[in-house]
């Protein structure tokens, strides 16, 4: 008989295993994602990334608001599935990850148990990790805990970003987890238990986390913008008498003075540094509140910043 599979996820990264799993001709069953939202200024459905293009393959679709609801137990159980696959989806409660009989994995995007949570590459990145990658692994209570089956790893070059990081997992994801779900299914598998040395943890990054503080040395600021951009996005204030402005700041070249330039603005031509405690940043893509995203010699040619000073943190 030919093993099939549930697969679970939401945004794009899923996607993109969800295709790499069809093109390798593995049986699915069901897609589960979140269910539409209205989004957006005049409230329009957004549907997932994951729904829309499992409709394209005509693939049929759960969208179940609560994931312990006894219609959407039901719904799996009849679909009896020999294996649950994850990726970029909500916890599951044990009532689902226990009930096929080969189990649940689940795709990360860090070696685990580096970088456990919500954020795993913009973790990375923000710490200056030098290397990261995909792990999969069989899901268990505790979040980001199971035992590994299988991980492989990239480099993280200083000319990268989180959504190029992002980018670069999802294609080494995707052909990593059809990997291991043809391992599980040929029963080839020795998972391994998480070493508990070495943990580091990603949480949902909110907000106030992406304020930029002009005091901390320049490596942690260059840091901190690229392992925020392109989302949710490193920011800081400008500020003029008794204005306010948020800029968002997308694209950094550094210099390390040694000297101390904190929350300096110099402009010199089409160039704009930000001082550090240790030297400077250089804006290379930024986007000042109420417009649009643009490279720094459009954003001089029309906006005067040397009137406006920077937040001290």
């Amino acid at each position: 008989m030919v093993k099939k599979i549930i697969f679970m996820g939401t945004p794009d990264f899923a996607v993109e295993s969800l295709k790499e799993i069809l093109d390798h001709n593995i049986e699915v069953a069901a897609v589960v994602t979140a269910p539409d939202r209205p989004s957006g200024r005049g409230q329009k459905m957004n549907t997932s990334a994951v729904k829309k293009f499992a409709e394209a393959q005509n693939l049929k679709i759960l969208q179940p608001e609560k994931l312990k609801d006894s219609n959407f137990i039901s719904e799996l159980e009849h679909l009896n599935a020999d294996l649950f696959v994850v990726v970029a989806f909500r916890m599951l409660p044990e009532i689902v990850w226990q009930m096929p009989s080969l189990g649940t994995i689940n795709l990360h995007g860090s070696l685990l148990p580096k970088y456990r949570g919500a954020a795993p590459i913009n973790w990375a990145v923000i710490n200056g990790e030098m290397e990261t990658g995909v792990t999969t692994f069989f899901i268990e209570k505790e979040i980001d805990t199971g035992k590994i089956i299988d991980f492989a790893k990239i480099k993280i070059e200083c000319s990268d970003t989180a959504g190029s990081v992002h980018d670069k997992l999802m294609l080494l994801g995707a052909e990593l987890l059809v990997n291991t779900i043809n391992q599980i299914f040929n029963g080839n598998v020795k998972p391994i238990q998480q070493p508990e040395t070495n943990i580091i943890h990603a949480p949902k990054i909110f907000k106030p986390d992406c304020k930029i503080d002009w005091s901390d040395n320049t490596i942690n600021i260059f840091n901190k913008i690229r392992g925020l951009s392109p989302y949710p996005t490193a920011f800081t204030n400008l500020h003029q008498n008794t204005q306010s402005k948020s800029l968002k700041i997308f694209n950094v070249d550094m210099v390390e003075t040694g000297e101390n330039h904190s929350s300096q603005i110099n402009v010199e031509g089409h160039i704009l540094r930000f001082g550090t405690n240790n030297g400077w940043i250089i804006i290379k893509e930024l986007q000042l509140e109420g417009k649009k995203r643009m490279e720094t010699k459009v954003f001089l040619s029309g906006f005067n910043i040397i009137e406006w000073h920077l937040d001290k943190q």
